[in-house]
């Protein structure tokens, strides 16, 4: 079975099973999930979530700055700094 139909297989509850066996570093069975295991589980998520969800769902969404401004904070807010 290829990646591509891996991933044509999966649905929610799988991906909810992958997700926490990769955040608990173990599966339902107590078993250990090796480094290439969540690498792979890791992969298929990100891929399942690009084809079936919106960005804002995305594992890894970072909205984007609502200000222009590289700092939010006020002129007023400045105190000067004095080293002791």
């Amino acid at each position: 079975m290829s990646f591509e139909q891996l991933l044509k297989n999966l649905n929610p509850q799988i991906i909810g099973s992958l997700r926490r066996a990769i955040e608990l570093g173990k599966w339902p069975n107590g078993v250990a999930v090796t480094g290439e295991q969540r690498r792979l589980c890791a992969e298929a998520v990100a891929n399942w979530e690009a084809s079936n969800l919106p960005k804002e769902q995305q594992v890894g969404y970072v909205a984007p700055k609502t200000t222009k401004e590289p700092c939010v904070g006020k002129k007023e807010d400045e105190q000067p700094l004095s080293w002791v």
